[in-house]
């Protein structure tokens, strides 16, 4: 046991006082006179035992009252496992900040981060002389402690929103791994937190299980900053058509209002960044939305020119947490890609199909198909520039000369795309395993598949691949076995290098990608657009054939480096630009939301714009050449986990910081509490006063029945 005050234990001495009281006050026996001596002094002897036994209880009851009352105010207390038994003792202790973008959510005219920011410079002042300190956000990367008390409170005021915030688990499993490395036997970890969800992910806290066995003495607290219920009006993640765009076609923008708190309207806007930078209102839409549901919000947008277009769907109005009002995006518009088919003949003919597929008739009327597709016949290829075009197909090959077979492999290695859809005109197996189409070719071609009862089809799975990301969310609803294969061709041991993009119903593979330099090439082992007056190798483009509609254009798009360019990005992600190939442009100047600037180098051999500063959300824009050189663009948005306001259920809190043991606390005096628990052990002030009230009770009313009587 330990005293706070352990001094004001001399105040014991006073019972003295009530002792003194007692042989002062005691009553002398009255002689008193009376015939029946014997029966008088019998019941003298009575009285004076029953007085004297009334006379020690209130005298044991006014003792113990001094005793109880000393006791209490020299503040005892009883060590609890982890206590070390003094508020005085250094600790070493780890200040751990939420910083997401959560954290901006204002309430009572401050942010979440404002109010812990002011808690935790309050905390640094209360710490024991000789702690060592450490300050720690929701960036990544290890921690240190500060160098003095000074240095830690500078760290606390300079803190600001991290736009890429970590998980609050990991940084508190290096906030541990941290006081671990401290001489100092008594360690503390304190957790600033609104306790949004986005902070404390599913599953976060399974890191923590090892290091918080290292530290069982450690004493963990959660310092609630959050409000507890939230109202606010946000902005789901945006989803777009396409990053690059045919001229013509027209760009769909899809989003989510969501409302957190009592239902409300709200309205939300598209708007376009002119040439200046300043933007322009598009479109506009009014919604109603009740409190913890969402709604749909659309928006089109077309007739825009060849070049890079930047704009933004945001909130009109304002309200508590600014950082999920608007969502940016880019887009980038091309002249159709052209596309050589080269086919058998009559090549208009095989061609039909795919032709179809990539650019209808009506679309190429109205100046909105995305390709460009031109047929020649596949003895024509010879004579055909190839650079003058963004990618080749070759549909169901007859044998090429060697040298056909280097020009395409030359016109790979550049960067650009190939389409192989081997077919019956294969038939010269050794021709296609010569050593310049087997630069080309996934592996060598071995024999044909048959297949007539139609049990055959294509099952692709996974669709990670950027070819199939638009069957992603269509996976379980596609009537693949509606379009069976009949025969295909089986390959010998595959390159290296080469992947299965998509495999059929019998394991064996369907369409394969292998690289060459910078390009790549697709083959498929059944063709895509067939002879139409001889068997049909499969019924991939007849009939409702909006599966391979989608699956030619998606290919096309893979080949033409349009399915996997990428122009939209949340925070913290490395923006990877692509540029063209006859770009000669060594350096780029980039331009931050913010409207700062840095310089970036390309790299020409792979045609790669890298920029790894995208911290912050906005448009970003980098040029090369002045105005007459090249412009491309980005956005970054945040995920809209990061602006997450619900908040964690504490089950859920404790599940993920399973198994550390912490105290939760909303305010100083919580905290205070719970410090003294942990540091010196649970007081006894409460219950000594309580008992004392209940012994000065007794004493009263015992003191009036026997003074009375």
């Amino acid at each position: 046991m330990t005293f706070v005050n352990a001094s004001l234990l001399a105040g014991a001495v006073l019972i003295a006082v009530p002792i003194v009281l007692h042989l002062i006050m005691r009553q002398k026996p009255r002689r008193v006179e009376f015939p029946a001596l014997r029966f008088v002094a019998q019941r003298k002897e009575t009285n004076q035992r029953r007085m004297r036994l009334r006379h020690l209880l209130l005298l044991a009851l006014r003792v113990a009252a001094i005793l109880l009352l000393a006791l209490a105010l020299a503040r005892p207390s009883v060590k609890l496992a982890g206590s070390f038994g003094s508020q005085e003792a250094p600790v070493a202790v780890a200040l751990l900040f939420d910083t997401a973008p959560h954290m901006d959510y204002r309430a009572e005219n401050r942010t979440r981060l404002e109010a812990a920011t002011e808690m935790g410079l309050w905390l640094l002042g209360q710490l024991p002389s000789g702690s060592r300190i450490a300050v720690l956000d929701a960036r990544g990367g290890p921690a240190a402690f500060e160098v003095d008390l000074g240095s830690a409170r500078e760290r606390v005021r300079r803190l600001r929103v991290t736009p890429d915030a970590q998980p609050l688990p990991d940084r508190v499993d290096e906030a541990l791994r941290l006081l671990a490395t401290s001489e100092l036997a008594h360690k503390e970890l304190y957790v600033f937190s609104d306790l949004s969800r986005g902070s404390w992910p599913e599953g976060g806290g399974a890191r923590l299980a090892e290091r918080a066995a290292q530290l069982p003495e450690a004493a963990a607290y959660v310092l609630d900053v959050g409000v507890e219920q939230p109202e606010n009006f946000s902005l789901g993640e945006l989803r777009l058509s396409d990053d690059v765009l045919a001229r013509g076609a027209s760009l769909r923008l899809e989003t989510a209002l969501g409302r957190l708190g009592s239902g409300a309207q709200r309205g939300v806007e598209l708007l376009m960044l002119d040439e200046q930078g300043q933007p322009e209102p598009r479109d506009q839409e009014l919604l109603t939305v009740e409190g913890g549901e969402s709604r749909r919000v659309e928006f089109r947008l077309g007739g825009m020119e060849t070049g890079v277009h930047q704009g933004v769907v945001r909130l009109t109005g304002q309200d508590a947490l600014a950082e999920d009002d608007a969502r940016y995006f880019t887009v980038e518009v091309k002249r159709p890609w052209r596309i050589l088919v080269a086919g058998p003949q009559p090549a208009e003919r095989y061609a039909l199909y795919l032709v179809e597929a990539l650019a209808p008739t009506v679309f190429r009327k109205r100046g909105q198909a995305r390709f460009a597709p031109e047929v020649v016949a596949l003895d024509q290829l010879g004579d055909v520039t190839l650079r003058d075009y963004a990618a080749v197909m070759l549909l169901d090959p007859t044998p090429l000369e060697p040298a056909t077979w280097k020009r395409l492999a030359d016109y790979v290695a550049e960067g650009r795309g190939l389409g192989v859809f081997l077919g019956r005109n294969a038939t010269d197996v050794a021709s296609f395993n010569g050593s310049q189409p087997q630069e080309l070719l996934p592996g060598p071609l071995l024999r044909q598949a048959r297949r007539p009862d139609g049990d055959v089809y294509l099952a692709p799975t996974g669709f990670q691949h950027p070819l199939l990301a638009p069957l992603r969310g269509m996976a379980g609803s596609i009537p693949w076995d509606a379009f069976p294969v009949f025969r295909y061709w089986q390959l010998g041991a595959l390159h290296p290098g080469t992947g299965q993009v998509i495999a059929l119903s019998d394991g064996a593979p369907a369409l394969l990608e292998r690289t060459l330099g910078d390009g790549r090439v697709l083959t498929m082992t059944t063709p895509v657009s067939d002879r139409p007056d001889a068997q049909a190798w499969n019924l991939l483009p007849v009939g409702d054939a909006w599966p391979f509609v989608i699956l030619a254009n998606q290919a096309a798009s893979y080949l033409v480096g349009a399915a996997d360019a990428q122009l939209n990005y949340t925070a913290g992600e490395t923006a990877v630009l692509r540029l063209d190939p006859r770009a000669r442009h060594g350096r780029y100047l980039v331009r931050t939301p913010e409207g700062l600037s840095f310089p970036v180098a390309a790299d020409l051999k792979r045609h790669l714009l890298t920029v790894t500063a995208t911290e912050e959300p906005g448009n970003y824009t980098a040029e090369a050449g002045g105005q007459a050189g090249t412009r491309l663009g980005f956005s970054v948005n945040l995920r809209p986990v990061q602006t997450e306001l619900r908040r964690i259920e504490p089950e859920a809190l404790k599940e993920a910081l399973s198994p550390l043991s912490f105290q939760l606390a909303r305010d100083r005096r919580e905290l205070e509490g719970n410090q003294r628990k942990a540091r010196v052990g649970r007081e006894l002030f409460g219950p000594l006063i309580a008992l004392l009230v209940i012994v000065l009770a007794l004493e009263h009313v015992l003191a009036n029945r026997f003074y009375r009587t």
